[in-house]
Parts: structure tokens; sequence; C-alpha cells
């Protein structure tokens, strides 16, 4: 038997599956296929963008997989440097060229929009189906219930017989915490699949679903249920897995808030963190996986660090010991207003989440071996949720200048409007996207002048050298390159270096949410004029004398013809 998984992308709030990164899903559902009796050589993955390209055979997979599943869903609107999420068009294609079992699943069971503002669509009355199957809970226990049992011999060798029940007889249920334990080590095989690989950043699940009794009213993670924590030792023996197959990017994602992970219940707002919890994880991973290149986290609730300071405190402080730099703990804020805040059963006030970024810059503002900072809040917020007015923009936009007039450093500061989703308190209440419309894009466009340009410019200061941003597109003469991260900083770098390599960069200078860079060091006897206008601290004339005078023969020489040498030597080789 055949099996055929593509990959159309997932954004949620606490997921990221978009290249560069790869999501649990499909690596689970591959885990739950082998388990069913099928051999890695008999499980296929491809990504929406490869079938896009044409790749030879690609197309072909369609028609002879006996099983074709398409994961899906975009929870949170988003923009991509180098890949589009899957259309409803594209899923429709694929099943009418598909000749075996279909199936889909993912985030797209509760919906789909095409930008924030918008209401999500069910997903069945917006696409045409025909004789697939949605999942409507988790899409790898349904494939793995799709499947007869085998003899746990003959499975253990892989010679039994598969076999499908009737679609029609199986109960679309949630996964258990032990099944993916079991199903993420056996599906990790899936990356050498990637077309990544291996340069692509495996999302790491600790646990998902929000054990608050009154949940936010937007959120879609309450669809999980309760808070489900996956063993530590589960987490770690996944790692190794992926270590084992070349995996060496990790991102610790897929969780709503990884400082409460296995928190106990004491009474307060939020779950109370046990640091040595964390300790184990980031220890344990590390051992499992020693020469990884990037370690990061993605979601923290901002009112658990400033409800638990302390235990917050010892928690970055094991960050810092184990991950690589770069690190971003992003924080749902979601508004500055207090009267939307009640209004959305939102979680925590300006001043609470004013005091969790100054704890995370206490320890991880320093400058880390990449370049950039060692952990620092990213800030969401969400517009047009009930109660909002004018004031809301005033206050959210008053709360952002305060952080920057305090010194403090932000590396990400999103803004976007409500995807309301069947089932939050939140659809059908979505008047104030409309209505603000206007004035959202104006603030917006305000923030990214006023805040984010100067905010920039401290976190990657002129002169900065980032490590090992991989060169990803070309548009024109620039090539777009990232480092492999958590939210990572574009980089335009004005020649066309070779795509997929990574390259050391000088930051020359700042857009409003990317940056301008120069190979580091600049071979300057051979670098075009371009390039060398964007040396730090000098002109376009001190540049052009500079191209004039090549070759230089060393430094010295460098030095003693160039006036202004002084300024660039440290960033140019001769």
């Amino acid at each position: 038997m055949k099996a055929l998984i593509i990959d159309g992308y997932v954004d949620e709030p606490a997921c990221l599956g978009v290249p560069p990164y790869l999501s649990p899903y499909p690596r689970y559902i591959a885990g739950a296929l082998r388990e069913r009796g099928l051999s890695e050589n008999d499980i296929h993955y491809l990504t929406i963008d490869t079938l896009r390209e044409n790749i030879p055979g690609a197309g072909e997979l369609i028609g002879k997989a006996d099983l074709v599943v398409i994961i899906a869903g975009m929870t949170v609107p988003g923009k991509y440097l180098r890949a589009s999420p899957i259309s409803p068009g594209e899923i429709e294609a694929i099943f009418g060229a598909a000749k075996g079992i279909k199936v889909m699943g993912g985030p797209i069971r509760l919906g789909f929009s095409s930008e924030g503002g918008r209401a999500a669509k069910g997903t069945e009355s917006g696409i045409s189906l025909g004789d697939a199957v949605l999942a409507k809970m988790d899409i790898e226990a349904f494939i793995y219930d799709l499947f007869e049992d085998g003899i746990e011999g003959e499975r253990s060798t892989g010679s039994f017989p598969v076999r499908l029940k009737d679609q029609e007889s199986i109960e679309h249920r949630f996964r258990t915490t032990s099944e993916i334990g079991c199903w993420g080590v056996r599906g990790a095989f899936l990356i050498r699949q990637h077309p990544d690989y291996p340069h692509c950043m495996c999302e790491l699940e600790t646990y998902r679903g929000c054990g608050r009794k009154v949940h936010c009213s937007f959120c879609t993670e309450p669809f999980y249920g309760s808070s489900d924590y996956r063993p530590v030792e589960d987490v770690v023996s996944e790692v190794s897995a992926l270590y084992s197959y070349g995996a060496r990017y990790f991102r610790i994602g897929r969780q709503p808030d990884l400082f409460s992970y296995h928190g106990t219940d004491a009474g307060g707002p939020v779950p109370k963190p046990v640091p040595e919890v964390l300790e184990r994880l980031y220890k344990g991973i590390r051992n499992s996986a020693p020469g990884l290149s990037v370690l990061h986290m993605d979601n923290a609730n901002p009112i658990t660090l400033a409800t638990y300071p302390e235990e917050s405190e010892q928690i970055l402080k094991t960050i810092v010991k184990f991950h690589t730099p770069g690190d971003v703990a992003a924080f749902g804020m979601e508004t500055a207003d207090p009267a939307v805040v009640a209004a959305n059963s939102l979680k925590a006030t300006s001043e609470e989440v004013f005091e969790a970024i100054r704890l995370v810059n206490r320890f991880g503002a320093v400058r880390g071996a990449n370049g950039l900072p060692e952990i620092l809040p990213g800030i969401n917020f969400v517009h047009g949720l009930m109660g909002e007015t004018k004031k809301t923009f005033q206050l959210n936009y008053a709360f952002l200048q305060k952080v920057l007039d305090s010194g403090l450093l932000l590396r990400r500061i999103n803004i976007r409007q409500v995807m309301a989703f069947p089932g939050t308190p939140m659809y059908g209440r979505d008047e104030a996207a409309k209505k603000h419309k206007k004035l959202f894009l104006d603030y917006k466009e305000r923030v990214r002048k006023n805040i984010d340009l100067p905010m920039l410019r401290k976190v990657v200061p002129e002169g900065t050298v980032l490590r090992d941003v991989m060169c990803e597109v070309h548009d024109r003469e620039i090539t777009f390159g990232r480092q492999i991260g958590s939210y990572p900083l574009l980089v335009g770098i004005p020649s066309l270096l070779p795509l997929r390599k990574f390259t050391d960069i000088t930051v020359t200078g700042h857009g409003m949410r990317s940056i301008t860079g120069i190979p580091y060091p600049l071979h300057i006897n051979s670098a075009s004029l371009t390039l060398i206008r964007c040396l730090p601290g000098i002109g376009k004339k001190a540049a052009a004398s500079i191209a004039a005078g090549v070759p230089y023969s060393n430094r010295d020489d460098f030095l003693k013809r160039v006036s202004e040498g002084e300024k660039v030597i440290d960033f140019i080789e001769i």
C-alpha cells in the first residue's frame, strides 16, 4: 500500500508548519502509518509548493497512491516569504485526481478564511470534498483508526496485509499523548522528504489545549480541550529520533504557554510554573541532540511571568543556558485597552505585560554568538475584538511608545485583525473589524514607522554581524534571506548570492520590519560598487574611491590608500 501526505501548511496560534517549518501533523500521520505496518518507502510526503513546481513524478503520486492525506488550516493570518498555503481550489483538484481513499484534516476542520477581519467559513460548506473525508478531530487518530488491526507479530515484521475499514464506521476522536509519543518517534524519518532538508525547523509539541475556565473570545486552542501535557521523556525521545535522521533545527512551539508546561493549579489565574520540568526538558533535548544548530521557543503567556516572576526567572535562566541566541518569547497581549480585555475574557493587563517584557529583557537582552540578543519578547495585538473603539488604538500605540521610551527591546510586533471561527464567542460579532478597517491600516502604518523602525535599530544596530543567514529568494538584483529561527529577521542583500547557502552579513540599513546587509567579510577586491556603497560609515564619494583603488594587496595597503579605511576595515577582507 502506498500513502501520500500532502502538506498544505498550517498556521495556528500555537503551531507553525509553513516552510522552513515542519509541523508535527505530517510526522504524527507518518508515525501512525508506520505503526499500522507501512514501511518508510510506502509513505510519501509532498508540500503543496512542490506540486505547484511540477517536479517530475510528484503529480503522478496522487493518482497512484492508495491513500491521499491533505493537511491544511490557517487559523491566524500570516505573510510568508516563499510559501503559499493551499487553496480550496487546489484541495478540490487534488482530490479530483486521486483514485484512492482521500482524507483531509488539521486546523482546517475549524473553518477557513482568506484574511484577518473576515469570519471563517465552515469547511464542508466552502470546499467541495466529493468522496473525501474531513477528519473532524485529530487527523492522525483518524488515519490510525482507518486500518484494521493486524496480528501483533505480523505487524512487527511488516508482513501482514493492510486492511482498511469502512470510513463511515470510524469514530472521530482526539489522539492520546501516549499515541503521539510513539508516532512522533516513528514518523521522524519524514523530515528527509521535506524540500528544505536538512535546513528545516522541526516544530515540537509539549502540550495543547487550555485549562482556563473562561476562554479568550477568539481563540481556537480551547477546541483541543484542557491542557494535555506530554511527558518530558516523550518530547526528548522525539527530538532524539529527529536528530538521528539529520534534524538540527528545533522550536518548542506547539503549546499556548511554554512557561506553564506541567504547571500546577495554585489558585491563580494561570497554572504555577514548575522550573524543574523545563530544566529537564531543555537539558534532555541538548543531551539527545548535542550538535543541534538552533533551539528556540515560541509562545509564553505574559500573565504567567507577571504572576509568578520568581519561577519564570528560573525558567528564563534555563532557556538562556541551553537554547541558541535569537530566541523569541511571543506574548499574546491582544490589547492594552482594559475594556476590550474585559469584554473578551483576555488574560493580562497592559501593566502585567510590561512587567513580563521587563523580566525577559533582564535576562535575554544580552547579545549572543549569532549577532542577535539571547531572547526577546514578541508582542501580538488583535484588533476588531468586542468592545473596541477608537480609544483602543490610542491605548495600544501609547503602550508601544512606553516600551520604546523605556529602553526595553521587542523582537517583533505582530498586528492583525481578528479571524473569527464558528464556535468561538467572537463568531458573528466582528463588526468592529469592518468598521475600523481604515483606522486599523493607518494605525498599523504609524506603528511600523514610529515604533518598529527605531526598535529594530536598537535590536540590530548598524555594523552588527549576523551569522548564518540562509539565502532563500532572488528578487531583481536582491537576495532575500533569513537566519533559521523563531521569527527570523528578513535580510535584503543587494547582490545575487547562491540560494540555499549560508552567509554571514553586516547590517547596513533598516526598514520597518527588515534590514539591509552585505556579506561579511566583504571581499573588497571583487565586490561591486553597490555593495561597497553599503559599507557602514562611508558615503558615495568614499565608496567610489575605494572601488577605483582595487586591487589592494593587503590590510596595510588598504588603510594607507583609503582615507576612511578605519571605518570599514573590520568589515572587509583582502
